[in-house]
């Protein structure tokens, strides 16, 4: 033991007459306890701790256990090491000594920062899972306070750097609040209206949301601080501000997807031309069909009531109340609609005329399916006007079309035709005056 201790004093003595040598040891000292201590810490400490957690409910959740909150928290002990360690190294000049003390400190600093914006992000991911989470998404606040985060870890580090109060940079912020306003304008400007969408229920994750300005038509996938992510129906996605659901109109379907029904409203165009009475003939084969007995007897029976009563004039087909096709025709859709196991019969539903228009006289069909799904409401829609438009010739109706290239050819091939030329032949000829 003494011989150690006098081998000791005289390797001491001999290192003070090399101050240079006696710095580098001293160093390579102080860097080895910080590597020691940095393994210590991650491959005992740190690796015990995440075994324990995972012994835990808590610790089986992937979230918790890929996160690196605790490994960033474990460099803060070699950072620890060189800032304590570097006043008891001998022939270090006070400078050296005050710049990696400073930049240990900031390093500390930074690293607690990265930690808390990690333990953040891990938060926000848990309340995602929550089944309401899409209600109130909190997405945007935790990146607020994560900006929050970075602007105090950025003063902190700076005040640390040149050594300086916290405080003497934030009375010089002052001065910077028009900069800083100008700098963070979309920030603030996305935080207020990340607040109006939260409390107004403005719009939610999975929101069918359609603004034409922007080309955007589908589900809204994720709400940040300063975007909303809307995936198309093409599967492209489009980013659109913050804002611009303040600012802006748009369409949000979440009130039809709740409600149960998705609305029809479409418009089968007649040709006026076709428009007309029944036949006594006509009526009796319309009989036939179920969906018109009541009707047709219920109308009969309301028109004859009404045609006795003008006595004489009754005599005139002209002055008499008669069935219609068109009539006969709107009363079958509305109860094929009554009818048919597709649509919600405890919403509006109706068929009614619109004014009559160059291309026909439109017949509007208007209820609700009793399904929000996109595939089934179109297959839904198309069945019943493939029934509409296969059965509008049973009512005498014809369904208005602009003539084709097909047209003109027949309508050539007519006027062409020798029975034609007959025709022309044989038609008294007029004479002037």
């Amino acid at each position: 033991m003494d011989e150690l201790t006098t081998y000791w004093q005289s390797a001491s003595s001999w290192l003070e007459q090399h101050p240079q040598l006696h710095m580098a040891v001293g160093l390579f000292i102080l860097l080895t306890l910080a590597w020691l201590s940095n393994a210590v810490v991650k491959r005992m400490l740190v690796r015990a701790l995440m075994r324990a957690l995972r012994a835990t409910p808590a610790g089986r959740d992937e979230t918790l256990a890929n996160s690196t909150v605790i490994a960033r928290l474990a460099n803060v002990i070699p950072a620890l090491v060189l800032s304590t360690g570097i006043v008891f190294v001998p022939q270090v000049p006070e400078i050296l000594v005050a710049i990696i003390q400073n930049v240990a400190n900031a390093f500390v600093i930074l690293t607690v920062a990265l930690a808390i914006n990690g333990a953040l992000t891990v938060v926000n991911t848990i309340y995602e899972r929550r089944p309401d989470s899409h209600l109130k998404p909190i997405k945007g606040y935790i990146q607020v306070i994560k900006i929050l985060i970075y602007a105090v870890t950025a003063i902190l580090i700076i005040a640390t750097l040149i050594d300086r109060s916290p405080v003497i940079l934030l009375s010089g912020l002052g001065a910077m609040a028009a900069v800083v306003m100008l700098v963070f304008q979309d920030t603030l400007l996305s935080l207020v209206a990340s607040m109006q969408i939260s409390s107004n229920d403005i719009v939610r994750v999975g929101d069918w949301v359609e603004m034409p300005a922007l080309n955007a038509d589908g589900d809204v996938i994720d709400i940040a601080l300063h975007t909303v992510k809307v995936q198309n129906w093409d599967k492209t996605i489009t980013t659109i501000p913050t804002r611009r659901f303040i600012t802006d109109s748009f369409k949000n379907w979440r009130g039809m997807q709740e409600s149960g029904g998705r609305r029809i409203i479409r418009n089968l165009l007649l040709d006026q031309q076709s428009i007309g009475f029944l036949t006594d003939k006509e009526k009796e084969h319309l009989k036939s069909f179920r969906l018109l007995r009541d009707y047709l007897k219920e109308k009969q029976q309301e028109i004859d009531e009404w045609n006795s009563e003008l006595r004489d004039d009754g005599k005139e087909p002209v002055n008499t109340r008669r069935i219609t096709n068109i009539g006969t025709f709107r009363a079958y859709v509305l109860n094929y609609l009554k009818n048919h196991p597709g649509i919600h019969q405890q919403m509006t539903m109706m068929v009614r005329q619109l004014a009559p228009t160059p291309d026909g006289l439109p017949l509007q069909v208007y209820g609700f399916t009793n399904t929000t799904a996109w595939v089934e409401y179109e297959g839904i829609q198309s069945d019943i006007f493939d029934h509409l438009y296969s059965i509008i010739p049973e009512f005498g109706l014809r369904v208005y079309q602009h003539p084709s290239g097909v047209d003109v050819r027949e309508l050539k091939s007519v006027l062409a035709s020798p029975e034609h030329a007959l025709k022309e032949e044989v038609r008294p000829k007029s004479t002037d005056d």
